[in-house]
């Protein structure tokens, strides 16, 4: 089973996930258009949550990070004049060490991470959507910025007029998620922001394509008109896309077989039927892994259902 993945979200459904399914059977494609070079490391957000989480080290009170980490080198740093304005933890530092000094060898950022995994004892296959580099730009009244300036340096406050992927044009699916694409036709697209952690990932050359080929289902990251967390609702407003499960079905409608909105969501279900994608409901809050465990069951039977 192949699940799209991206910042807080899809980890949550994650950790449900692997309740019902056995980690060794779960590939987690992982965005990499918010990775961002920091004080001389590759830090790559998004594949750093998979990886603490499947070798139980996520601060689960905030789903990044690394629990009970410290912050005395970032502190010493910035005592030292030298601005990082990303707050790395010293035991999270120690991975993006590891993950560099492997890039500097030579080696793809996929053999990079498969290192990661082996030295974490991780089971689930955990691979980079692209080996080549992608960075999501939001263009702002004040300039253009890169993702991780806009939303932890800025706070997410800049007015949001455009959002765009450099470098999509020259990316190019990694071998190994097109070999697992090969192989497995059961595909979850997890409730990650769509634009700027799923948005990469099948905007990649030739992923919409693939796509149309294998079951797909989908969780929606939004509630009503609001997203769960983070900034989708100000990027898909930029994109133009309407802030709804909807607005999130319509995006992905080329290839979705299936979304599940929540259950609290008073979204009108006869709309997606103009997009050929059925719907079902489920809490989606997953605030505990028994919510999770059951969203979990519930995509897995919606997979199986469709022919």
């Amino acid at each position: 089973m192949i699940i799209f993945s991206g910042g807080t979200g899809t980890p949550k459904l994650l950790n449900g996930l692997r309740e019902v399914i056995p980690e060794e059977d779960l590939t987690v494609v992982v965005n990499t258009a918010e990775d961002i070079w920091i004080s001389g490391n590759l830090v790559t957000p998004d594949i750093d949550t998979v990886l603490y989480l499947f070798s139980a080290r996520i601060d689960m009170s905030r789903w990044w990070g690394i629990k009970g980490d410290t912050y005395r080198t970032h502190e010493v740093l910035n005592e030292l004049g030298h601005n990082e304005f990303m707050m790395l933890g010293d035991l999270d530092r120690a991975t993006h060490i590891m993950r560099s000094d492997l890039l500097r060898k030579g080696l793809t950022l996929t053999e990079a991470t498969i290192r990661l995994c082996n030295a974490f004892g991780i089971k689930a296959r955990v691979l980079p959507m692209s080996d080549k580099p992608v960075s999501s730009v939001i263009s702002t009244p004040e300039g253009k910025m890169h993702f991780q300036d806009f939303w932890v340096g800025k706070r997410g406050k800049p007015e949001v007029l455009e959002v765009t992927q450099q470098g999509i044009e020259k990316a190019s699916i990694s071998p190994a998620v097109l070999d697992a694409l090969e192989f497995d036709d059961e595909v979850i697209i997890g409730p990650s922001n769509p634009i700027t952690s799923i948005g990469p990932i099948i905007e990649l050359p030739g992923m919409r394509d693939i796509l149309k080929h294998k079951k797909v289902v989908a969780v929606s990251p939004i509630i009503g008109n609001e997203p769960v967390s983070g900034p989708a609702g100000k990027l898909m407003a930029a994109r133009g896309i309407e802030v709804s499960s909807f607005g999130v079905a319509s995006y992905y409608s080329d290839f979705l077989d299936h979304i599940i909105i929540d259950e609290r969501d008073r979204l009108d279900e006869n709309r997606f039927s103009d997009i050929g994608c059925s719907v079902s409901r489920a809490n989606t809050l997953m605030k505990s892994l028994d919510v999770s465990s059951n969203l979990s069951r519930v995509i897995v039977e919606k997979l199986r259902a469709i022919r």
